[in-house]
């Protein structure tokens, strides 16, 4: 059984994917919460913002349980990342520290934050995101090892929360057109045409390309599917990429 009024928490929502999760949930009737460290460029009656350092473990505590308190949300989509490219004899600890922190630490809390009322109302919806990239990618050590640790804990979560009605669910995205993107390939770059050239579907992705994905996995009609990895990538799970 649902719950008569869907809100959902998107991480990183200010921007690239996650302000377009944020709009499409919009759409869709949720209310919706972005945790980020700067608020959203784009206001809705619906859609506040909690500003917040996901790498900062205190502060991520204080505002999952203010989210939690003030929303009691059904869903979480945790979409903040960050890359930190380096080649192996670069690879710095405390950079590993601090994307465990944001992709599965903050994850952690607040799911835990959440799951009070998910499991009250017999519903929950958790996605996270990860990458095409935990599959293996130069410069990536760090990035790839908390990426692929999503798949880890969301089968496992999967399975812990099904008799509950919370489904869990990963969407990893493969190379899509936004700022962090154009951080690693600048815009004008002859990188670009070629990268989308070696994509199978011959094109980069959207950020609206992994949030229909992501509204598919948030959907009452998915409670069938859980613990799945679906990759919004072109094909370039398929084989090969070299960025």
């Amino acid at each position: 059984m649902t719950t008569t009024k869907r809100c959902a928490v998107v991480t990183g929502g200010s921007a690239g994917i996650g302000a377009e999760i944020c709009q499409q949930l919009l759409a869709g009737g949720y209310e919706v919460v972005s945790l980020s460290r700067r608020a959203p460029a784009f206001t809705h009656e619906r859609l506040h913002s909690v500003e917040v350092d996901l790498a900062d473990r205190a502060a991520t505590a204080l505002a999952a349980r203010e989210v939690a308190e003030r929303f009691a949300p059904d869903t979480l989509v945790h979409n903040a990342g960050v890359i930190l490219p380096a080649r192996l004899e670069e690879v710095k600890l405390e950079d590993l520290d601090t994307l465990v922190e944001i992709h599965l630490g903050a994850a952690i809390q607040l799911a835990q934050a959440m799951l009070p009322a998910m499991k009250a109302g017999g519903f929950g919806r958790i996605v996270l995101l990860s990458s095409r990239g935990a599959l293996g990618l130069a410069g990536r050590t760090n990035y790839g090892a908390t990426k692929s640790g999503m798949f880890g804990m969301a089968r496992t979560w999967a399975l812990e929360l099904a008799p509950h009605g919370v489904t869990v669910n990963v969407v990893a995205p493969g190379p899509v057109q936004t700022d962090m993107f154009h951080e690693i390939v600048p815009v004008g770059s002859p990188k670009v045409a070629a990268l989308a050239a070696s994509i199978p579907v011959k094109r980069l992705g959207q950020p609206n390309d992994v949030a229909h994905a992501v509204k598919f996995f948030t959907s009452a009609e998915a409670g069938f599917v859980t613990g799945q990895v679906l990759y919004v990538c072109g094909g370039t799970s398929l084989g090969g990429l070299v960025l």
